[in-house]
C-alpha cells in the first residue's frame, strides 16, 4: 500500500458567496510528484496555500503525516510545516539581502545554529541549485532563472520532506524553464522527497509530474498519469491537453475581430 504523505478531505472554501474550492479529495503519496494543473482562476492556487498552511478553509481538512493542520494551534502548526519547503512563482527574494542572507532565512528562524556552521550549510544548498559561489550576490545581479535556483535553495534550507512549487518556471524562455523543471527533479531524487507542482505549462508536466490533479472550477475533474488523462473524454480536459480556446474566448475574438473591421 502506498502511504499517504497529504490528505486532502472534503475541503470547502468560501468566500462570502463565492465557493472557490467545492469539495476537493486528493492523496499525495510519499516520495511522488504530482502536478496540480487547471486555467486561471479553477482555485489550484487557493488549494496550494492551504496545503501549506497559509490559509483556513471553510471546511474540510488537511492532514500531513496523518496530522490536521487546519485543526491544531498555530505552534504546532509551525513545527508541523518546518519539513515542509515552498518555491514561490517570484522565487520572493528579499533585494536588500544577499543570496546567501536569503537561503539562511528559515535557518536563522528556525534553529540555533552557529553562523559558520550555518554558511557550510548554505554553500551546500547553494551548489545543489547550481548557484555555488554565488552567496554574496544580490537578487537584483541575477538572471530570472537564477532567482528561482536560488528561491529553491531557500525552499530546500531545512531539508524538508515535502516540496512545494508555485509555476516553477513560468516567466522563463523554454530552454532556463525546461532547466529549473530538471532541477526540482534532480532534487527531489537527491534528497527523496514529495514535489507538489501547480503548473499550467505541459512541458514541465513531462518533466516533473508522475500524476496529475486536473482542477476546473473548484473541483477536481480527474486524478492520474498524463498519458491517462489524456485519453479522458472529459471536454474540460481534452480543451486543455489539446489547449483548444474555449467558447468564451472564441466569442471574445469575434467581438475583436468586429470592432477592427468597424474602425
Amino acid at each position: 500500500m502506498k502511504e499517504a504523505i497529504i490528505e486532502v478531505k472534503d475541503l470547502v472554501v468560501r468566500y462570502g458567496s463565492r465557493t472557490v474550492l467545492d469539495g476537493i479529495n486528493l492523496d499525495i503519496y510519499k516520495g511522488e510528484s504530482i502536478a496540480i494543473l487547471g486555467k486561471s482562476g479553477c482555485g489550484k492556487s487557493t488549494l496550494l496555500r492551504h496545503m501549506i498552511g497559509l490559509s483556513n478553509p471553510t471546511s474540510g481538512q488537511i492532514l500531513i503525516r496523518g496530522r490536521d493542520i487546519t485543526a491544531m494551534k498555530e505552534e504546532d502548526k509551525v513545527e508541523i510545516l518546518k519539513k515542509v519547503g515552498m518555491l514561490f512563482q517570484s522565487a520572493a527574494l528579499f533585494n536588500s539581502m544577499s543570496v546567501g542572507d536569503n537561503v539562511a532565512l528559515p535557518l536563522r528562524e528556525h534553529t540555533s545554529l552557529e553562523e559558520s556552521t550555518m554558511r557550510i550549510m548554505i554553500n551546500m544548498k547553494l551548489d545543489s541549485v547550481g548557484l555555488s559561489g554565488f552567496y554574496d550576490y544580490k537578487p537584483s545581479q541575477l538572471s530570472g532563472g537564477m532567482k528561482k535556483r536560488a528561491g529553491l535553495a531557500r525552499a530546500l534550507a531545512m531539508d524538508p520532506e515535502i516540496l512545494f512549487c508555485d509555476e516553477p518556471s513560468a516567466g522563463l524562455d523554454p530552454v532556463v524553464a525546461a532547466g529549473i523543471d530538471n532541477l526540482v527533479l534532480k532534487v527531489k531524487k537527491a534528497f527523496k522527497m514529495t514535489i507538489i507542482v501547480v503548473t499550467h505549462e505541459l512541458p514541465s508536466v513531462d518533466i516533473i509530474a508522475d500524476r496529475v490533479a486536473m482542477m476546473h472550477e473548484g473541483k477536481i475533474l480527474a486524478v492520474g498519469t498524463k498519458q491517462e488523462l489524456m485519453k479522458s473524454n472529459h471536454p474540460v480536459i481534452t480543451q486543455f491537453f489539446n489547449r483548444e480556446p474555449d467558447d468564451e474566448a472564441v466569442d471574445r475574438d469575434k467581438v475583436l475581430s468586429t470592432l477592427i473591421s468597424e474602425v
